[in-house]
């Protein structure tokens, strides 16, 4: 399955549900917000989502998870074997090995304001990992290494900007750490889940690949 390149309110929309996609934009200028409001919709107000099946209450977490996460279908299930096997509770697991993909943890240390700006820099070649260029947005960073942006982006706008937004809603978790004058993060231990950013039931996404 390929991954989806269509607009991302699209899938906000089909969720129901904000799923920050387009990083400080989904703050200011949010099309959910508009049309619970009564602004900008096909007759605005409140959503009336469809009363779901069991099953359905556990596919709809587990898209929740998906999208806000940038994978598709296959690489996701796989990530979700792979958390299966280890020890502890294989829901929290699951989403610790999402947090910790190369590409979100870019994000959550403020180079990118979104999962697909973070991505890019990766794919680009800009990000390395101690001290090697890394082109793979899932690599799975692991405790004690050290992120670095290319220091030929320090006047990017866009890492500008993520730097930034962070900084002044203070979302950088207490499990990063970093070195402004050499654009460095660091993991420094694996993150609690309540420091994690994905707000999902993570049970119901363990029963949904249970069944």
């Amino acid at each position: 399955m390929s991954r989806y390149t269509g607009p991302s309110c699209k899938k906000c929309r089909k969720l129901e549900t904000k799923l920050f996609l387009k990083g400080s934009k989904c703050y200011s200028n949010c099309v959910l917000d508009k049309e619970n409001t009564g602004r900008g919709g096909k007759g605005g107000g409140k959503f009336k989502r469809t009363k779901l099946s069991e099953y359905g209450v556990r596919l709809y977490e587990k898209q929740k998870a998906r999208f806000q996460s940038g994978m598709s279908e296959i690489p996701f299930k796989n990530l979700f074997a792979k958390a299966a096997k280890m020890e502890g509770q294989t829901g929290e697991q699951f989403l610790r090995l999402i947090e910790t993909r190369l590409d979100n943890l870019v994000r959550r240390i403020g180079f990118a304001t979104s999962l697909k700006t973070a991505r890019q820099l990766v794919l680009h070649g800009h990000v390395s990992v101690n001290g090697k260029a890394v082109k793979v947005a899932s690599y799975q960073v692991k405790v004690g290494d050290k992120i670095t942006l290319d220091a030929a982006l320090t006047e990017s706008p866009v890492v500008k900007q993520g730097l930034n937004d962070i900084e002044k809603r203070s979302q950088r978790p207490s499990f990063l750490e970093y070195d402004a004058s050499k654009l460095t993060g660091k993991l420094l231990r694996m993150p609690d889940r309540a420091e994690m950013s994905y707000p999902v039931n993570e049970q119901l996404i363990v029963e949904h690949y249970s069944k």
